[in-house]
């Protein structure tokens, strides 16, 4: 991966052969760019095929990770880097919970799919995490309800770098239009607020869940 001013440039994924994708997701490419917030197009996978300059610009200051960056695997990034929590606010129940809920739901449709496989390993290999994912993960959800996993429409808090931002929300605007669904991509934007919330510290956290909320 390398890098360049103002952010990553996301490492090479592969893309449909034909030109006209090519160039489909070309013009996506700079479409996403003349979007303000960040907007990041990923696979079932949850692997980054495109990236515009203000997700980079979020994650600038995340330390490096041989399988977590934000702009390689958005899943891995969420569950496993130990700096998600200082840019992902309420990182645990916001963040890791509706993640580990769509994780699970690809790993039913695409069991065999050898990246998947490796992100559950990689849990299972984590008791804490474990135990959330196979326990904990059921009980919350019949606790907040479907709607909660679901990305789109939901706001979550953020920490920005930029002290223009700070500590603020984002809500999650999930696209699939059908030229991108046929060629299996989905594309979030984080369209950023500009009420601030109130200050909390951001701190480096261990790569796993702590505490999963139970039903009453």
């Amino acid at each position: 991966m390398a890098y360049q001013a103002g952010g990553w440039r996301p490492a090479p994924r592969p893309v449909p052969e034909t030109s006209e994708a090519q160039a489909y997701l070309r013009d996506c490419a700079t479409l996403m760019e003349a979007v303000p917030f960040p907007s990041f197009l990923v696979d079932h996978r949850w692997d980054v095929v495109l990236a515009n300059s203000a997700f980079r610009s979020l994650f600038v200051r995340v330390g490096p990770h041989p399988t977590a960056m934000p702009d390689e695997n958005f899943l891995r990034f969420v569950l496993f880097h130990p700096d998600a929590a200082t840019v992902l606010g309420e990182h645990e129940p916001s963040w890791c919970l509706p993640m580990l809920a769509h994780f699970a739901a690809a790993l039913e449709r695409y069991g065999h799919d050898p990246a998947l496989q490796s992100v559950r390993r990689d849990i299972a290999q984590d008791p804490l995490m474990e135990a959330a994912y196979r326990q904990g993960l059921p009980h919350w959800i019949h606790a907040v309800g479907e709607e909660a996993v679901e990305h789109d429409g939901a706001v979550r808090p953020l920490l920005h770098p930029d002290p223009r931002w700070g500590a603020t929300d984002c809500r999650i605007v999930v696209e699939t239009p059908r030229t991108l669904e046929g060629m299996g991509y989905t594309r979030l934007t984080l369209v950023l607020r500009e009420t601030r919330r109130a200050p909390a510290r951001a701190r480096r956290a261990a790569a796993h869940l702590r505490v999963v909320p139970a039903s009453d």
